[in-house]
């Protein structure tokens, strides 16, 4: 049996937002002009966040909107901190016509990402190209500079399709595949090609998509190395799973060798399913953003948020435990979520949990520890 010392803990969340009202409050800002339907400035959002809460004092710091989750990572200190980018860190002014939201941070606010210690992001989601081309390749290369692995992204189709890979201690690897669905508001000419930017871009569930993955991981994985496939599918609200959505992730891990399933695109979390002794997280839910003072879905509470730290044997990608600690956004930072936010969020994975075969217990610690 793995021992503690053999076991690899990671730490992953969802939705990482830090455009708008976030580049507002932070040291450096870019234009505030928006090109939404109803609000036109973005430090508007930072007004809306005053407003249902207390005053910001902006500036903040880089590591202000992490609060109390940095105590965490440095209390756990996991091998990786693996987040899901869903910001444009650019100047660029050349937003992407026909979409309603566009999200962007000034290049130097990325630092609120190395503030934090992020070791890698996914960028296979429906925001990184919202300021075109030119936004794209300036948040490549600032994540760069930052010494931050990037996948799902890049210049053209290899790159994009090309995973952020990191080497352990013992030789074995993590590797970190990046993808884009349709499904969630991706639109098809994001698709990355042989000589054009883009994302890689999941067009359907079907079993040539499988077959495709499990080529590109063959060609990859080494015998104790493990993939974490970082999918950004479905709706923003809702805490149904498409039986497509699980059948595509129960094949993914039976025929594509893929050890863990990192979802998102939902704004709240949604069911959890450990699958052949893999983790699947259908939707790991918003965890920072600028929604604050914006009603409606009131009933999601989209203002909780988890940090994820699965801990997996790296011979084979098996779970050996997932704990979970829940937070609360408010001022545009994580604080921890008292204990009846806690036991709320306990009730609605034991509820979403039940048809997939697992359960959550709440600790006198205040963590969230899965049970399957």
């Amino acid at each position: 049996m793995p021992t503690d010392s053999t076991l690899l803990t990671l730490f992953l969340c969802g939705d990482v937002m830090t455009g708008r009202g976030i580049d507002q409050a932070l040291p450096h800002s870019v234009d505030p002009i928006l090109y939404e339907s109803y609000i036109k400035d973005a430090r508007a959002y930072l007004q809306l966040a005053e407003e249902q809460n207390d005053p910001i004092p902006s500036p903040i710091s880089f590591d202000y909107i992490w609060g109390d989750a940095l105590k965490e990572l440095e209390k756990r200190q996991p091998a990786l901190r693996i987040i899901n980018l869903e910001t444009a860190a650019t100047g660029s002014g050349h937003y992407w016509p026909g979409k309603a939201v566009h999200y962007r941070m000034h290049p130097q606010n990325a630092a609120c990402l190395a503030a934090a210690g992020i070791d890698g992001c996914a960028l296979g989601n429906n925001h990184v190209l919202d300021w075109g081309y030119k936004g794209l390749t300036e948040t490549l290369e600032t994540l760069d500079s930052l010494g931050i692995k990037t996948a799902g992204a890049g210049q053209d189709a290899a790159a994009a399709a090309r995973p952020a890979a990191w080497k352990l201690k013992d030789s074995s690897r993590v590797l970190l595949i990046s993808m884009a669905s349709r499904y969630s508001g991706v639109p098809g000419t994001w698709a990355a090609k042989e000589a054009k930017p883009g994302v890689h871009f999941l067009d359907d569930l079907s079993g040539q998509s499988i077959r495709e993955i499990k080529a590109q991981i063959d060609s990859l994985k080494g015998p104790n190395d493990v993939v974490i496939f970082s999918i950004h599918w479905g709706g923003n609200w809702g805490y149904e799973i498409p039986p497509a959505h699980r059948e595509f992730a129960h094949r993914l891990i039976d025929e594509a060798g893929v050890g863990l399933i990192h979802g998102h695109s939902s704004h709240h979390f949604k069911g959890i399913e450990v699958y052949n002794g893999r983790l699947i997280l259908y939707g790991c839910g918003d965890f920072i953003n600028d929604y604050e003072g914006i009603g409606g879905h009131e009933e999601y509470r989209g203002e909780l948020a988890l940090m994820y730290f699965p801990t997996v044997n790296p011979a084979d990608g098996r779970l050996a435990r997932l704990e979970m600690v829940p937070m609360i956004i408010r001022n545009f930072r994580l604080n921890r979520a008292s204990r009846e936010d806690a036991r709320w969020i306990e009730e609605r994975l034991n509820r979403e949990g039940a048809e997939l075969g697992t359960r959550a217990r709440l600790t006198e610690e205040g963590v969230l520890q899965l049970e399957w």
